[in-house]
Order: C-alpha cells, then sequence, then structure tokens
C-alpha cells in the first residue's frame, strides 16, 4: 500500500474508532478495568496524624526517629491483543471481513486503554507468533498498533491458537488485560489458554461469518479454503453439503463453550453482518453487574 493510502486509512481507522471509544466505550472500559491495590511509592518521617499502622519499623530504628511507609493507588495497568493473523480473517461474504472487524475492534480497546492511562502491547499470530508489540503508552504507539495491522502480510495461511497463549504465559510476567480476537475455527488450546486465564484478566471476542455458520442454497458455488489454498465446486442445494458446514461449524463452537467452561471466561460473538457496539457494551455492563 502507497505510503499516502496507508495514511489515509490509518486517519479513516483513528477517527471512527476513537470517537466510538471516546463516546461510547470510555465509561464501561473504565468501570470495567481499574487498577488494584496499593503500590509501595516512598518512606518520609512520620507526621502529626499519620497511620501509626504505616511506621516502618526498621527504617525508624536505623534512623533513629520515626518514619511511615507511604502507599499510592497501582493505577497503571497493561492490557494484551492477542489478534488472529491467519488467512480465514480475509473471508467476509456480505459487509466487511473479519480482518476489518479484528482491526476496529483493536483500534477502539487501544484507544480506550489511552483514555485510561494504561500500556498496550499486540501479539499477531497464525499458526506461530508472528509479530510481538510490546506493551507502551501515547497515541503514538497506537496509530503505530493500526498501521502494523493494516500494512501486516503473514509468513503464514494457518492457525495455532496455542502458540500466543503459550507465548504471553513465557513472555509477560505481570497480570494483564488479555483480549483475545479470533475466529476460534481451531481446537487443541483448552490447556494453555486455562493457564493463560488463571494469570491473566481474559476476555474472548469471537469475530464469525454467518456463511461459516449455515451456507445459502444458491446453487452451485466455487469456493476456497483460505488456509490451505485449495478450491472446491459446492452444490449449496445439497443437504449433505449444509450439513457437512454446519457439523464443522458446530465442532469448533462445542470446542469453544468447553474451554469456556474449564477456563470460567467472557466471550462475546460477532458476526461481521451486524453492528459491534452492541455486543461490546453488553459485555461490560454483563462484567460490571458481577462486580
Amino acid at each position: 500500500m502507497e505510503t499516502i493510502d496507508l495514511i489515509k486509512k490509518i486517519k479513516k481507522i483513528e477517527i471512527k474508532t476513537k470517537s466510538i471509544s471516546k463516546n461510547v466505550f470510555s465509561g464501561d472500559y473504565h468501570s470495567n478495568f481499574k487498577g488494584k491495590g496499593m503500590a509501595f511509592s516512598e518512606v518520609r518521617e512520620y507526621s502529626f496524624g499519620d497511620d501509626i499502622r504505616a511506621i516502618d519499623w526498621n527504617v525508624s530504628a536505623r534512623s533513629n526517629s520515626t518514619h511511615i511507609k507511604v502507599f499510592e493507588e497501582e493505577r497503571e495497568l497493561t492490557v494484551i491483543l492477542i489478534l488472529d493473523m491467519s488467512a480465514s480473517g480475509n473471508f467476509g461474504t456480505l459487509e466487511q471481513r473479519k480482518k476489518d472487524i479484528l482491526i476496529e475492534i483493536s483500534a477502539i480497546l487501544s484507544f480506550a486503554a489511552m483514555q485510561n492511562n494504561d500500556k498496550i502491547g499486540v501479539i499477531l499470530f497464525t499458526d506461530t507468533v508472528e509479530k510481538f508489540i510490546p506493551p507502551k503508552k501515547g497515541k503514538k504507539h497506537i496509530l503505530r498498533i493500526i498501521s502494523e495491522l493494516i500494512e501486516f502480510k503473514p509468513q503464514s495461511t494457518k492457525t495455532n491458537i496455542k502458540a500466543p497463549f503459550e507465548f504471553l504465559i513465557n513472555t509477560i510476567k505481570k497480570r494483564s488485560i488479555v483480549f483475545v480476537l479470533s475466529d476460534f475455527i481451531d481446537d487443541g488450546y483448552i490447556d494453555s489458554l486455562r493457564i493463560m486465564s488463571k494469570r491473566n484478566d481474559t476476555i474472548l471476542i469471537q469475530i464469525y461469518d454467518t456463511f461459516e455458520e449455515y451456507f445459502p442454497n444458491i446453487g452451485l458455488v466455487k469456493v476456497k479454503n483460505l488456509e490451505n489454498n485449495t478450491e472446491y465446486l459446492i452444490d449449496s442445494n445439497d443437504k449433505n453439503v449444509n450439513k457437512l458446514i454446519k457439523d464443522n461449524w458446530e465442532y469448533y463452537q462445542n470446542y469453544l463453550n468447553d474451554s469456556l467452561k474449564k477456563s470460567k471466561l467472557d466471550l462475546v460473538k460477532i458476526p461481521t453482518d451486524k453492528d459491534y457496539i452492541l455486543p461490546l457494551r453488553n459485555l461490560f455492563k454483563k462484567r460490571e453487574k458481577r462486580k
């Protein structure tokens, strides 16, 4: 993509998603993800009225004067976006591709994190982790993330959702807020998801196309498997074909549901032909009610 076209596309996404983030999700995000606990700040001399429970007896003994520990709210959080960049993200039959929705939601979450003064990092994966953008703050960093998502050309077409979970477990030691954006058309990731979610506040966002769930009766259609680059001519009026599509979809949905049961995570499902704002807001509202 030419530089001018890239800048225009980044600006377009920024204007749309920043506005949504500020006007729609700002309060929801902040109420869901607050800094927890108190972090040690400094030691200073005791003043009349200070809580005696905060006295640092070791420092006081060494200095021959009473000192107390000062704590402040541990406000800063780290947000990690785990983003599925496999070839199936290029699928889209109606308004947008799955990848287009993924980029917009990623931008919204990034701007919400910025407004909350949080760090944000990104893991881009296919059947392996292809890129890691370490957590940082600021608008410049977010615009870099958006640019990377638009320009990113994956080395592989396939999917292995377990790979980024294992990478996160070994790379980020601090507890983080983790958003996983994928179509979850994969299996074999239950155990790694369970381990990763024990250490982090994890939310799954499934982005899918309705044709993956049920293919309409429109006669002979040429379809292509984007992950293995094979083409097929199918008769969409054939009941066996639709059963095969339905069974394939249900298999991966059942696997995803089993993952949720074992890890007790939040999941929001977003089809490419529907507005994603309401499902995301409902997710935040549901989490808020549990507090």
